[in-house]
């Protein structure tokens, strides 16, 4: 796994499913502050070359799918969490239930979550709101491609319970966790695929004349049509599976932070109960890219040659190639590490002159690699916060803003404490 030519190495620096880090992040950054733009970080039995610099990172968004994968490099972070069966044979994956008419289907289903929530939230109490939008965003998803029954009653909650143990997410939530479910053969997450394959089951049952009440489903049913019935159903069951983990995962989270933020800044909170979508949409963006903990990861399959600036690098195969967004994120330019939905223009930053390349600052990705759900997502979150802000009076009960969980390192932060918020419904 050779790299020539050969980067500094960040000696002692290692990643936190192969070694204890307290904060993975922190500690990428301290080693960017001692060795500069580009490294080596070798943890386990992988080497990784971490690139910060703008020739580096653009660079990195154009390389080749087919000889730097992300598909891959995602793969192999999400496996230590899930069985490998859940990504063997797959037959409906998540980027193609997010078609333009898919979109509208979905939104629907948030409206419904939404109006669900509310009722059960009541006239006042008190709520954790990522564990709120957590329950949205299970809702929302099972209600799009759970099938009959999924999103409401026993049912429901019999999902929740076993796909909150199938996240995938926790792999790089919790990678300190990974040693533990690799010790135990993962046995409680192919346990939740078994209840998941049993409660799918129930669905297909129910299906034969709600087909056009479950239209995603029905694609997924049809997909296997052509299986004996146990097959079908376990094949029906793991794509469901990696659907809703794929899909929902991140959104609840930040649609989490944007909750958070606005409660922080009354003012953004009236422009939004005043109707002002556009902004609703900025402030989600905002939210996002702050709290964005991805390392954004490409493993080589074959050599690439990886321009940094200082130097053309030959990259061998197996050397997985890196970026970390929170450090680009909120470096690339003055008042980055800053919350101001002013920066963004419709979904583009309004000043990309400001920043050295485009692509060192990004919410949902860049290019090809950008998540093909933002249009539903940033229609979601808008959707979910101007609701939530109409309904209710929401006081945060927080002190100080709340920060990520520290060992994570990918995806979307999340809350590192509870954060309570207490509410009392708005007069209609």
């Amino acid at each position: 796994m050779t790299i020539a030519p050969q980067p500094p190495v960040a000696v002692g620096v290692g990643l936190p499913w192969d070694v204890p880090v307290d904060d993975p992040v922190a500690a990428l950054a301290e080693a960017r502050r001692e060795l500069g733009d580009t490294f080596v970080v070798d943890s386990g039995d992988d080497r990784y070359l971490f690139t910060f610099s703008p020739e580096g990172v653009a660079g990195f968004y154009a390389l080749p799918e087919e000889q730097a994968s992300k598909g891959v490099a995602d793969w192999r972070m999400l496996r230590r969490k899930l069985p490998d069966e859940v990504f063997v044979g797959r037959r409906t994956l998540p980027h193609q239930l997010f078609g333009r008419d898919d979109v509208a289907a979905h939104l629907d289903n948030v409206d419904r979550a939404l109006e669900t929530t509310v009722a059960e939230l009541g006239t006042s109490g008190e709520a954790d709101v990522f564990a709120l939008t957590r329950r949205i965003g299970h809702r929302v998803g099972l209600a799009s491609w759970g099938g009959p029954g999924a999103a409401g009653g026993a049912r429901f909650e019999q999902l929740v319970a076993a796909l909150d143990t199938l996240d995938a997410a926790e792999s790089f939530v919790h990678p300190d966790a990974m040693a533990a479910v690799a010790a135990s053969g993962k046995e409680a997450e192919r346990h939740a695929l078994a209840v998941v394959e049993e409660l799918i089951g129930q669905g297909l049952a129910e299906l034969p004349g709600a087909e056009a009440e479950h239209p995603l489903f029905a694609r997924v049913a049809a997909a296997w049509a052509d299986e004996a019935s146990g097959e079908r159903t376990a094949g029906m069951a793991l794509d469901v599976t990696l659907i809703h983990v794929a899909s929902m995962s991140n959104l609840f989270a930040a649609l989490g932070w944007a909750l958070v933020d606005l409660l922080e800044h009354p003012v953004e909170v009236a422009r939004l109960r005043a109707g002002d979508r556009a902004r609703a949409e900025a402030c989600a963006l905002e939210s996002t890219r702050l709290a964005q903990r991805s390392i954004m990861a490409r493993y080589v399959l074959a050599p690439v040659s990886l321009d940094v600036g200082t130097a053309v690098l030959e990259v061998a195969a197996g050397v997985t190639i890196a970026t970390l967004l929170p450090l680009t994120n909120t470096s690339a330019a003055p008042g980055l590490d800053a919350w101001e939905p002013d920066r963004w223009n419709r979904r583009r930053l309004a000043d990309v002159g400001a920043l050295p390349v485009p692509e060192l600052v990004t919410a949902f990705g860049h290019g090809r690699h950008t998540c093909p759900a933002q249009p539903f997502s940033l229609a979601a979150m808008t959707r979910a916060t101007t609701c939530l802000l109409d309904r209710f009076d929401l006081e945060p009960a927080w002190a100080g803003h709340p920060g990520p969980v520290r060992a994570q390192i990918g995806g979307v932060a999340r809350a590192g404490r509870a954060c309570l918020v207490r509410y009392r419904a708005r007069p209609t």
